[in-house]
């Protein structure tokens, strides 16, 4: 009986919606005036009778238009300063986004059992950037001083400051960004978030080997010295300002900045134990979720709309759409020549290669996405992709072990798009900027000033790193134990897991017989542990 009542009941239901349908239309026609025209007019009521004719109201020919005044232009301009914070606001907030995608995107591609301190790793170095660049980073980046760093309003953002003033308006300690028309902590809001990417490039190069400890004493390094003086050198009006460098977002600034201080973190850490064999060939460790790495990846790409676009610091209406697709343009390119690239040299579309190709063309772009057409994107991200896979194949070569391709990504194709400004600048889109590239016939002048300052940052940077971890090494140690490595960093740094449900293979007896733990038991605990990450055991 009740499988009789459905027809009827779908019946009703259909009647009922027709019936609803058809006063709907009813009701459509009776508003809507006859032939689709106007609606009717209004009769106006007749003058009362003995009431004077109301004179018809004439204009005067002569009149002159409406001025502007002094308060309408403080409006206009309130209003402009008003959308430009608010646009510069909601891009900044896509950058701090980002961080969920760093983090996504590292543990994905690392083991289960490390994933509690990547995570860890990724929250505390926003937080550690936070704070270094409120106390110091932003005077050293953008007050006013000499080509190499800023010596006023250093401390706590507390220089002398006129923002939203513009120019030759302006009066303060930071006239190297007084280009935006927007509020002191807004620039300062936005500039820090560029400042948290720099830091959180490094954790992917090291991930899976260095303390927590030695990793947060380096992001407020990174973020309060590094990061803020390699900064004012191009963005705070330092000596590659002065010689003619661009860098738009950020590939040189934050990207191989970034990659500079995560290679000399990866070289002084040396490889994981079991990466390489004693005859140098490489082994691969397998992430434990390429799902979480895709899902970082289309977070980045989502975030970097915020990155690039932002960069107007303006509600620049005939620019952030065009950097908008710039930047999709490269991201798409890039991925499809990563994929090809990998299936020629590797045999196979390798999804790990495909991801860090968009982001390949992400960071290739970002130096030049506002000064360069749509199809010269499409080959930036074209080369950067190509690129990626092959840095990712020569670092494992020269065995830098780099566990999420960081260094290849954000040091190689950041070096990469910098230079591409050199190459494919069009003086049309930025006028009184960079001029014509090599390419456009502008000569090689760009080129050499960006090259310059790419070699100066990468000096700098390496350096300046190398002995921060080196002294980090001498005093607080910056590598886990084997025995700690080998167990997962989680618990020995942590003291909790990612995934507690997970029960290791070595813990139902299926990953190291008995005669093989009994023949080992007179080692050593660091060659045990060596000898188990080989698989000799």
């Amino acid at each position: 009986m009740e499988r009789r009542k459905h027809p009827y009941i779908f019946a009703s239901l259909a009647g009922g919606l027709w019936m609803l349908l058809m006063v709907g239309f009813a009701f459509a026609q009776e508003g809507a005036a006859p032939g689709g025209g106007e609606p009717p007019k209004v009769e106006a009521p007749a003058p009362a009778p003995g009431a004077p004719a109301a004179e018809a109201k004439k204009e005067d020919p002569g009149a002159a238009p409406a001025q502007f005044t002094q308060g309408l232009l403080e409006q206009i301009g309130g209003a402009k300063v008003a959308a430009d914070t608010m646009w510069t606001l909601i891009a900044g907030m896509l950058v701090f986004f980002m961080n969920l995608g760093f983090a996504s995107v590292e543990s994905g591609l690392c083991r289960a059992k490390n994933t509690a301190t990547i995570l860890a790793k990724n929250f505390v170095v926003f937080a550690a950037s936070s704070i270094a660049f409120l106390v110091l980073g932003w005077g050293l980046m953008f007050g006013d001083g000499n080509p190499f760093f800023g010596t006023e309003g250093l401390w706590f953002v507390g220089g002398a400051d006129n923002s939203p003033a513009m120019g030759d308006a302006y009066k303060g300690a930071y006239s190297s960004i007084n280009w935006t028309g927007v509020p002191l902590w807004t620039k300062f809001f936005f500039q820090l978030v560029f400042a948290g990417t720099a830091a959180t490039i490094v954790s992917g190069a090291v991930a899976e080997r260095v303390k927590f400890g030695a990793f947060y004493i380096f992001s407020f390094l990174m973020v309060g010295l590094i990061y803020p003086i390699t900064g004012h050198w191009i963005w705070g009006g330092g000596w590659a300002a002065k010689l003619g460098m661009f860098d738009f977002a950020g590939s040189t600034v934050v990207h191989s900045v970034g990659g500079w201080a995560a290679l000399a973190g990866a070289i002084a850490l040396g490889p994981r134990i079991g990466k390489y064999s004693k005859d140098g060939k490489v082994q691969p460790i397998p992430g434990h979720s390429l799902t979480s790495a895709t899902l970082g990846v289309f977070v980045l790409w989502f975030g970097w709309f915020g990155f690039n676009p932002g960069s107007t610091m303006a509600a620049d209406a005939a620019a952030i759409g065009r950097i908008a697709v710039a930047t999709n343009t490269a991201a798409a390119a890039a991925a499809i020549s990563a994929s090809v690239t990998a299936w020629l040299l590797l045999g196979k579309p390798d999804l790990s290669m495909i991801l860090n190709g968009a982001l390949a063309g992400l960071v290739a772009i970002t130096a030049p996405c506002a000064f360069v057409s749509i199809p010269s994107s499409l080959i930036i991200g074209l080369i950067a992709g190509v690129l990626v896979v092959l840095a990712v194949l020569f670092f494992d070569k020269i065995k830098v072990d780099d566990p999420v391709g960081a260094i290849s990504v954000h040091l190689v194709c950041g070096v990469f798009g910098t230079l591409a400004v050199g190459l494919f600048a069009q003086a049309e889109f930025t006028p009184n900027t960079t001029g014509d590239g090599l390419f456009f016939g502008g000569g090689a002048g760009l080129f050499m000033a960006q090259l310059a300052g790419i070699i100066g940052v990468a000096i700098f940077v390496f350096v300046i790193s190398m002995i921060f971890w080196k002294i980090l090494a001498a005093t607080v140690g910056i590598r886990v134990s084997a025995e700690e490595e080998m167990e997962g960093l989680d618990i020995g740094e942590h003291g909790n897991v990612a995934y507690p449900d997970f029960v290791s293979a070595s813990a139902r007896g299926l990953a190291i017989p008995g005669g093989a733990v009994g023949s080992m038991t007179g080692a050593p605990a660091g060659v045990r542990a060596q000898e188990l990450s080989k698989g000799t055991v």
